[in-house]
């Protein structure tokens, strides 16, 4: 509240001293007196003065850094800082019992803005901040106040309303996803965003304080970001407890990396023609001491923001490598072995030579590496680095998937362009296509495609027997997911080859050359 009534002042201050009022002093005072008499003037010449210097005077006992802190702005964007959605927020709180008003508290994130900006630059990544809080004010009312907390994280506290319910704001922050999702000019191309939405409504918060409204609202957007991109969260009391252990995770994931807590397990790919093992993809685990197996949805954000993706990367690629290598000595071969690479990663100078020195050290031609890229980096990629990698890759001999296929928009073009040789169907596409006909439609154009442009196939996220032997009959080449193998850790990939062996020699195949 005191934070309040000195901005209100700092205002009131500035109008009666600065030099617009200072300039037409003389012609208010003629209006005063015309209309008033010598008492209006002599009214006029000595409050308006007066008033200034009791601002002048009230202000000066407010803490310098308080004030400080007040007027200061987000360097990028020209918006408060948190400081002063804290205050707005227990301003209402103070006086919503006598003016029957609430409010409420949302925290906003762009999605995988981190990769936007490895593709495009940091100023270009400095210009969508700047683009996405001018369209947040345009779409909020003049009393909302919008601040940036961080990064990609903005921060929002309504203006008193009559309602500020579940209803209310799930369909604000609806309305505030639409407003962020129409494209972005940038590097001369067109960029769209997704956005996660955390809010906190009066009835659940834990207090009832500014700051306990702000830190509810980004538990809640934390909730939001597990659940996927574009999601919307309420905050919701039995989560207080979470923030304590997303901190502890923060705390222990960097640690885990480095002692081996984080490795590859791995997921068989097999033909559709023999059933044999045409290769394993490298899925990153987290074996937690407390919380079990974790998946990358659980440690990724943590990845990111402590700056360890590159890390993260150099250990997926190392313990790959070295999969095939005692794979091969035991026996087994695996064709190759798919490694995640972000854009990132791709972004990388010196990401070439660094695959280079490490299939130098396994003594492995580059042909048993494959490296994976999302389909909506190819579509949206303008960076001279991340095309010259993947050539340079190619030209190496390493293999070019392209994963997520069908999500992401890529156009034939890039497609060539990044010299691509296998399609990764998404798992969207694949869900019931024995018993959707629309399904093997769309899978039947996407392979025929395929086939044109000289592309292998590989179809993710296959779950049962019928989906596979569907793919199998409409052409697609190869097939991953739990109708094969579910992830498992290293040591006991040789134990499943062996079965998978067995059960190939004793049983028909799933295949076009079944029977």
């Amino acid at each position: 509240m005191q934070k309040f009534i000195a901005d209100t002042l700092h205002r009131l201050r500035d109008i009666l001293t600065g030099p617009h009022t200072i300039a037409f002093l003389p012609a208010l005072c003629l209006g005063a007196y015309w209309f008033g008499g010598e008492h209006m003037l002599i009214l006029c010449a000595l409050v308006l003065p007066a008033l200034a210097a009791v601002l002048n005077l009230t202000i000066s006992t407010t803490p310098k850094a308080e004030c400080a802190k007040m007027l200061a702005k987000d360097g990028l964007t020209g918006l408060p800082l948190p400081e002063r959605l804290v205050s707005a927020i227990d301003h209402v709180l103070d006086t919503q019992e006598a003016a029957g008003k609430a409010t409420a508290c949302l925290a906003l994130e762009v999605d995988d803005f981190h990769s936007l900006q490895a593709t495009f630059g940091n100023a270009a990544g400095d210009h969508l901040l700047t683009s996405v809080a001018q369209r947040l004010q345009d779409a909020l009312r003049e009393g909302d106040t919008i601040v940036r907390l961080r990064g990609p994280r903005f921060a929002i506290a309504l203006a008193p309303m009559r309602t500020a319910d579940l209803e209310t704001l799930i369909q604000l922050s609806s309305r505030i996803q639409q407003a962020l999702s129409e494209p972005y000019p940038l590097n001369a191309t067109k960029v769209y965003i997704t956005c996660s939405i955390g809010f906190c409504t009066p009835n659940r918060a834990p207090s009832l304080s500014g700051q306990a409204f702000l830190d509810a609202a980004e538990t809640a957007l934390g909730d939001a970001q597990h659940n996927g991109p574009g999601s919307i969260r309420a905050y919701s009391p039995a989560r207080r407890k979470k923030p304590a252990e997303k901190t502890r995770l923060s705390t222990d994931v960097g640690q885990a990396l480095e002692n081996g807590g984080i490795v590859p397990w791995f997921q068989p790919q097999v033909s559709t023609d023999t059933g044999e093992v045409s290769g394993m993809e490298a899925l990153a685990r987290w074996t937690h001491p407390k919380h079990g197996v974790l998946s990358p949805a659980k440690f990724m954000p943590d990845i990111t923001d402590l700056g360890l993706t590159e890390r993260l990367n150099e250990v997926m690629l190392y313990h790959a490598l070295m999969a095939l290598k005692i794979w091969d000595r035991a026996g087994f071969h695996v064709p190759s072995v798919a490694v995640n690479f972000s854009s990132t990663d791709l972004a990388n100078p010196k990401l070439v030579d660094k695959i280079r020195w490490e299939l130098d050290r396994f003594e492995l031609e580059p042909c048993r590496l494959n490296v994976e890229i999302l389909e909506c980096v190819i579509s949206i990629s303008d960076c001279d680095t991340i095309s010259r990698n993947i050539c340079a890759l190619k030209e190496m001999g390493c293999g070019i998937d392209l994963d997520d296929y069908g999500t992401g928009h890529a156009s034939i073009a890039n497609i060539r362009r990044f010299a691509v040789d296998r399609i990764k169907i998404d798992r969207s596409y694949v869900s019931r296509c024995d018993l959707d006909q629309s399904q093997q439609s769309m899978l039947a154009a996407i392979l025929s495609m395929a086939e044109r442009l000289d592309l292998q196939t590989l179809a993710e996220g296959v779950e049962t027997v019928g989906e596979h032997a569907m793919l199998a009959q409409l052409g697609c080449d190869h097939v991953q997911g739990y109708s094969v193998s579910a992830p498992m850790p290293l040591e006991e990939t040789q134990d499943w080859m062996e079965r998978h062996k067995r059960k190939l020699a004793q049983t028909p195949r799933i295949g076009r050359r079944a029977g």
